[in-house]
C-alpha cells in the first residue's frame, strides 16, 4: 500500500509528462537541516533558480536558526518565516517534505542523509559526505534503496568556467595525453589560536552538536564554522579542501577509484595550536591513468600565487591552471596563443548577492548551477552530475590518504570489496566507533 509522501511522488512524476506542470504542483516544499555558512549559502541559491517553499529549518543553535528563518522570510517568495527545528528526526517526521539540505558540520552528514533517505526525500548534502568509509558506503546504498536523487556538493563539477576548460581544452585535445596532475590548498585557513575551554553558550545544544562524535570540552574555536581544526568533526584540509580538487579532476578526466593511496605529514610548524589537524601533508593518489599529487601548507607562501588553491593539469601540449577564480591554458607551442578565462560573478542578475553575509560571491554561480541540476534530476528521477556515487568516491579517497599518513604506508583500494586490500588494522579504521547512544550505520543495515 502506498502512503501519502509515495502517492504524491508517483502522481507528481506522473503529472511531469504535461507542459507547466512544476507549476501546477505548487512550489516544492524544502527543509535545511544545520542552518550555518554553506546551509544559508545553498539554500539562497536554490531561492534564486526556482520559487521553492522553505517549510523548515533544524539546528542546535538557537540563535543560528533565528538568523536563517529571519533570512529566509525577506528571501523566499511566499514571505512566510519557516518553523525551526532542534532534532533532526523530529522535524523529519513532522514536515511533509521534497527536497532536504544538509548543510551540518560532516560528523552529522551520514545520519541525517540516511533517516531523510528513508523518508522519501531528495536530498542535497555538503561535501565531503562523511567522516569515515563505511558510513559513506550506508550512505549510497541508503540512496539506491530508498530510490533517492542525492547531489553532493562538489560544485566545481557545475561552475561555469571549469565546465568550459573541461570542455575546451581538455575535450578538444588542446591539453594532448594528460599524465600528472598536481592539486593544492596554501589558504591559511587552520586556527593557530589556543584559547581555553570554557562552557558552551546557553543558545547551543552542544551534547546534540557533538552527537555521534567523541566528546570534547566546548571550545570557542570549535564552534561555529572553525570545527574542521579538529578530526573529530572532519578530515582536515585534506576532507575539506582536496576532496574539492580531486572531484574536479576526476569530474574533467573522468577517473574513477585510484588503485593506490600513499600520503605523508604532520604538525609541523603551527604546533602551539590547539587545532589537532595536519599544517602540512602531501598524498598521491594513483589512479591507472596517471598520478594525481595534492599539497597543502597552512603557512608560507604558495609557489603560484595566482593559483592558491588549485589544479594543475599537465599534458602533452601544455599545461590547464584551474581554480574557483578563473583558468589558463599554456600551450607548449610558444607560436598557439595562451587562453585565459575569469570567474563571472553574476551579481547584476542576482544583485542579493552583493550584500549577502559571508556568501563567497565567487562561488555562487556554480552552487546556482548545481541547484539546477539537482532539480533536473529529481523531475527526471535520473543522477546529478554530483551523484551521491561520485561524492562517495571522492570522499573515501580522501580519507584514504589521511589513513595513509596515520598509519605510514601506501594502502590498496579493492572498489568491489568496498575494502583496503591485505591490511586488517587498516580495515578496522574504515568506520571510527559513535558515542553512545547513537549508532554506525552500516550499509548492510540501511
Amino acid at each position: 500500500m502506498l502512503n501519502r509522501r509515495q502517492f504524491l511522488q508517483s502522481a507528481a512524476a506522473t503529472a511531469l509528462t504535461l507542459p507547466g506542470a512544476r507549476a501546477a504542483q505548487g512550489p516544492r516544499k524544502v527543509g535545511l537541516i544545520g542552518a550555518g555558512w554553506y546551509g544559508k549559502a545553498d539554500l539562497l541559491r536554490l531561492v534564486q533558480v526556482e520559487p521553492i517553499e522553505v517549510v523548515g529549518v533544524c539546528d542546535v543553535d538557537r540563535n543560528m536558526a533565528a538568523e536563517a528563518v529571519k533570512l529566509i522570510a525577506t528571501r523566499q517568495k511566499s514571505g512566510k518565516t519557516p518553523p525551526v527545528f532542534h532534532d533532526y528526526r523530529d522535524f523529519l517526521n513532522r514536515q511533509e517534505l521534497d527536497i532536504v539540505l544538509i548543510g551540518t558540520p560532516d560528523h552529522w552528514h551520514a545520519l541525517t542523509m540516511i533517516e531523510a533517505a528513508k523518508k522519501g526525500v531528495d536530498i542535497y548534502v555538503q561535501k565531503p559526505i562523511s567522516v569515515d568509509i563505511r558510513e559513506g558506503q550506508a550512505m549510497l546504498a541508503a540512496a539506491r534503496k530508498y530510490n533517492r536523487v542525492v547531489q553532493v556538493g562538489t560544485q566545481r563539477r557545475s561552475t561555469p568556467h571549469l565546465i568550459e576548460a573541461r570542455d575546451r581544452i581538455i575535450g578538444e585535445g588542446l591539453l594532448g595525453k594528460v599524465s600528472h596532475v598536481e592539486i593544492c590548498c596554501y589558504y591559511h585557513m587552520r586556527a593557530t589560536q589556543n584559547p581555553p575551554d570554557q562552557a558552551p553558550p546557553e543558545y547551543l545544544d552542544y551534547e546534540m552538536w557533538t552527537g555521534p562524535a567523541p566528546m570534547r570540552p566546548y571550545n570557542p574555536l570549535v564552534h561555529p564554522r572553525r570545527w574542521r581544526a579538529f578530526m573529530e568533526y572532519g578530515n582536515g584540509i585534506v576532507g575539506d579542501m582536496c576532496i574539492h580538487m580531486l572531484d574536479m579532476v576526476r569530474w574533467m578526466l573522468d577517473l574513477g577509484w585510484p588503485k593506490r593511496v600513499s600520503s605523508v605529514g604532520g604538525i609541523y610548524v603551527q604546533k602551539d595550536s590547539k587545532a589537532n589537524i595536519s599544517d602540512t601533508q602531501t598524498a598521491t593518489f594513483e589512479f591507472p591513468e596517471l598520478p594525481v599529487v595534492w599539497t597543502h601548507r597552512t603557512w608560507g607562501v604558495p609557489p603560484d600565487p595566482d593559483y592558491p588553491w588549485a589544479a594543475f593539469l599537465y599534458g602533452e601540449k601544455g599545461v590547464l591552471k584551474a581554480s574557483v577564480n578563473g583558468y589558463d591554458f599554456i600551450p607548449v607551442d610558444k607560436k598557439a596563443p595562451k587562453i585565459h578565462k575569469d570567474v563571472t560573478f553574476e551579481l547584476e542578475q542576482y544583485p542579493e548577492d552583493k550584500t549577502e553575509k559571508d556568501l563567497e560571491k565567487h562561488v555562487a554561480p556554480a552552487i546556482r548551477g548545481h541547484m539546477k541540476d539537482f532539480l533536473a534530476a529529481i523531475d527526471s528521477r535520473g543522477k546529478p552530475v554530483a551523484d551521491i556515487e561520485q561524492g562517495y568516491i571522492s570522499t573515501a579517497t580522501c580519507i584514504l590518504a589521511n589513513l595513509a599518513m596515520k598509519l605510514g604506508r601506501t594502502l590498496e583500494w579493492d572498489p568491489a570489496k568496498g575494502e583496503i586490500v591485505n591490511d586488517k588494522q587498516a580495515n578496522e579504521l574504515l568506520a571510527r566507533p559513535y558515542r553512545n547512544p547513537w549508532k554506525h550505520p552500516q550499509a548492510s543495515k540501511v
